[in-house]
């Protein structure tokens, strides 16, 4: 069971402002396996039934599932382009493009806020998803700095493996000390405040 939490200024996501022209930027963050990654998914499917021009995008570190799709851990998919900067998007956006997803925002670096920006500036509908917190808890700042400029946000919570509570930690279960460190249940359980270890 996923829960999801969102601010009363929410309620319009997923329907378009006014003046079609302007752009906006949509978040989703929270921890591992609260589902980030489907929920983006799901309004990609919705803009390409809506016969919007969709490209997407994700970090070529994340190999988890596959290189160029957007998996989730339910293994539900999209086609994307992976990158290794968030530069290479701007390049890569199409001029017809209308909405453009990025999945794993944080591992594009504090850069990724300006190409979203720059994006929405043009007109286009940004949804972008990403972890807000890493192994220790502390904030992704590409997360909490595009969060701060984001129209939308969506914070999904996962469900603690050790007690049931709604989680938001993403706890490692490996030595490393990396910051980013790719992998998925063989790596990381969601926890919540109370079960989640430093």
């Amino acid at each position: 069971m996923m829960q999801t939490l969102m601010s009363a200024n929410n309620a319009g996501v997923g329907l378009p402002p006014q003046d079609r022209k302007a752009g906006w930027i949509e978040v989703i963050c929270g921890s591992m396996f609260s589902g980030k990654s489907q929920e983006l998914i799901r309004r990609l499917r919705l803009a390409n039934i809506a016969r919007q021009k969709v490209q997407t995008f994700n970090s070529a570190l994340d190999v988890r599932y596959g290189k160029s799709h957007i998996i989730s851990h339910d293994l539900s998919r999209v086609p994307c382009h992976p990158v290794r900067t968030a530069r290479e998007i701007l390049t890569a956006v199409l001029p017809d493009t209308q909405v453009v997803g990025i999945d794993e925002i944080h591992f594009f670096g504090p850069e990724i806020v300006d190409v979203c920006e720059t994006l929405a500036d043009a007109g286009r509908r940004v949804i972008a998803a990403g972890l807000d917190q890493d192994y220790r808890g502390q904030p992704f700042e590409a997360t909490a700095r595009l969060m701060a400029v984001a129209e939308f946000i969506t914070k999904n919570l996962a469900v603690c493996i050790v007690c049931g509570a709604p989680a938001n930690r993403s706890q490692r279960l490996t030595s490393t000390r990396k910051r980013i460190s790719v992998g998925a249940s063989d790596k990381y359980e969601a926890r919540c405040r109370r079960c989640f270890t430093r």
